[in-house]
């Protein structure tokens, strides 16, 4: 089979088509007849950083977590998926896991749940990691319905649809972003927009929460923004966090009773613990989607398979409107 892989690590690293073994199919595991599969910040930060990050799969590499496809082969133990069957996740591109950049994959089965009917691949394709990470982030944070939530970076790949599924669990929702683009982004998926540029924390706190603060602050930019979802979380509030790589002073978390969620949704990959909850949410999300309460928003420049690296670039770039896919 054919698969994009990377010789070197490294910013200027690139992609290349090689010809490779196909994969065969073990006990618990199924094959993927890949047709799309989405970019992810922490695929360019694989890519770019190679060795420095624990999770990085030796070279050469197939990278590619997210994807969607049809089952091509059932491995031994395997009830819920036949061949033929239409599916998407997120169930590799990092350490010993084959990646999706790729004609096949060999993925757990746990990982895997049926592609929601009404999206297509490239549409599912977009979904997994961004879609758990945003369903853990909201799920842990005990979002209920009346409750005021506010996502930081609401336009983003998970605040997107963070947005979404807060709404479906009946919050009333609130989300930073700026520039027109997004703020637009924003109100059109049902949430109350906030320039966090133009607005202090104070400020908007003061707005929409009669300075009470936010019930639930779920914070997909992270780093130092995080003591700005401190500052807007009301007393023994919550905030979910995507990016906790930081040193902070937690004074104010303190002073608040906080209680703070670090979302990190690679673990059951890395760690081979709890992966059937990553199949059992793709499923939740999917009939979300087919109930016309979940779509992800998708960049207009589409990619094919040779063009993987032009997407890894524009991702880095930032210029970027909704995920980016790679179609095979």
């Amino acid at each position: 089979m054919k698969a994009m892989t990377l010789k070197s690590y490294g910013p200027e690293a690139s992609f290349e088509v090689e010809e490779v073994s196909k994969p065969e199919v073990t006990a618990g595991h199924v094959i993927v007849k890949i047709e799309a599969s989405s970019i992810n910040t922490v695929d360019t930060m694989i890519k770019n950083m190679g060795e420095e990050l624990p999770l990085s799969p030796a070279l050469p590499a197939v990278l590619g977590m997210d994807f969607a496809g049809t089952i091509d082969a059932v491995g031994e133990g395997v009830t819920n998926f036949k061949v033929g069957d239409e599916v998407y996740g997120c169930a590799g591109g990092l350490m010993e896991l084959p990646g999706a950049l790729a004609e096949y994959m060999l993925a757990d089965a746990q990982l895997v749940a049926h592609k929601p009917k009404s999206l297509s691949m490239r549409q599912a394709a977009a979904i997994p990691l961004v879609g758990i990470t945003a369903y853990e982030g909201l799920v842990r944070a005990g979002v209920t319905s009346g409750q005021n939530v506010l996502i930081h970076g609401g336009a983003g790949g998970v605040g997107h649809l963070a947005i979404q599924i807060a709404k479906h669990l009946g919050a009333n929702v609130f989300a930073t972003g700026t520039g027109d683009e997004k703020l637009d982004l924003i109100r059109k998926l049902g949430a109350t927009p906030i320039d966090y540029k133009a607005n202090s924390v104070a400020n908007y706190m003061f707005q929409h929460t009669g300075d009470m603060g936010f019930d639930v602050v779920f914070d997909t930019v992270g780093g130092a923004n995080m003591s700005n979802s401190f500052e807007a979380a009301k007393l023994n509030g919550h905030v979910s966090s995507t990016v906790a790589l930081v040193e902070l002073d937690l004074t104010t978390v303190h002073f608040k009773g906080l209680s703070l969620h670090v979302v990190f949704m690679l673990l059951p990959m890395m760690h081979n613990i709890g992966r059937q909850i990553h199949g059992e949410i793709l499923e939740t999300l999917a009939e979300l989607a087919d109930t016309g309460r979940l779509m992800p928003v998708l960049d207009d420049e589409q990619f094919k398979f040779e063009e993987v690296g032009r997407a890894y670039e524009k991702l880095g770039s930032g210029k970027a409107i909704g995920k980016l896919v790679v179609e095979m």
